[in-house]
């Protein structure tokens, strides 16, 4: 989108696109709110917004205040995982670790969205936070499931072995992905380690690994753009033929929001 500005010579404000970050140490005792440069690149060079990070915390941001500012959202991938009490499941060794502070902003603001009309876009940990925000479960590990592939990421290699291509997707026939992905089958990458078990009320599952994995969902009649993918999109985002119609859609659907047009008929999930 900056680049089509760019050659028409008009230029627009952009929409306000708020990344969830994640609580890292940096150094190994520094704490800090991080996000990923993929997720912004993706979000400022092929969504055509401003990305902006957001501190996941219910110390530092409200929902009412991060509604207010952004004009959409990106729920990214993160390492700790949504805690199973969310969800009404004890917490055990294979659930990992956790980030209640994340899960505090990111499943009450899910479900404003929903009601609203504003967008979001969920990834990964992302993907998992939107079904648990609508009242689904998530197993705690697929790779331990009888007939599911091992869905994690390498444990070696270079980043682009690591975020590389690895199984197939399969959309249902004339659903959102599939009408703005332009295939009903397509090519994904794999970094993850838990799965949607009970799918949440409104949760529709619109696309399934080879092993029954949901890889992608919509929350019916949605007000507004509420997809989710359990893949990284952000990978190369530009380029990859699934990431790039994903983000483009998730762009537009923000600049209709941000123009008041609430919400956009052509970009509604349903």
């Amino acid at each position: 989108m900056l680049a089509r500005a760019k050659e028409t010579g008009v230029t627009k404000k952009r929409p306000v696109i708020g990344i969830i970050g994640n609580t890292a140490l940096l150094g190994g005792d520094y704490p800090a709110h991080a996000g990923g440069k993929m997720n912004s690149a993706a979000v400022a060079e092929v969504a055509g917004a401003m990305p902006m990070l957001i501190p996941a915390d219910p110390h530092y941001v409200s929902v009412p205040e991060l509604l207010e500012i952004c004009d959409g959202f990106l729920l990214t991938g993160g390492r700790p995982n949504v805690h199973p009490s969310e969800y009404g499941e004890p917490p055990t060794e294979a659930h990992g670790d956790f980030d209640r502070c994340r899960d505090a902003i990111t499943l009450p603001l899910v479900r404003a969205c929903v009601e609203r009309g504003q967008p979001f876009f969920g990834i990964c940990r992302g993907f998992q936070e939107v079904n648990v925000a609508m009242g689904g479960t998530l197993w705690p590990e697929i790779r331990e499931l009888p007939g599911r592939m091992n869905h994690r990421m390498p444990p070696d290699g270079t980043i682009d072995e690591k975020f590389a291509i690895r199984h197939a997707v399969h959309f249902s026939d004339n659903g959102p992905f599939h009408r703005v992905v332009g295939a009903r089958d397509v090519m994904t990458n794999t970094l993850h380690g838990q799965g949607i078990k009970d799918p949440g009320a409104r949760i529709v599952i619109d696309g399934t690994a080879d092993d029954g994995t949901p890889e992608a969902i919509f929350v019916k009649d949605a007000a507004g753009f509420a997809l989710a993918v359990q893949w990284h999109p952000e990978y190369n985002a530009a380029n990859d033929p699934v990431s790039r119609p994903l983000f483009e859609a998730f762009g537009d659907a923000a600049r209709a929001w941000a123009e008041g047009r609430r919400p956009a008929p052509a970009l509604k999930a349903v």
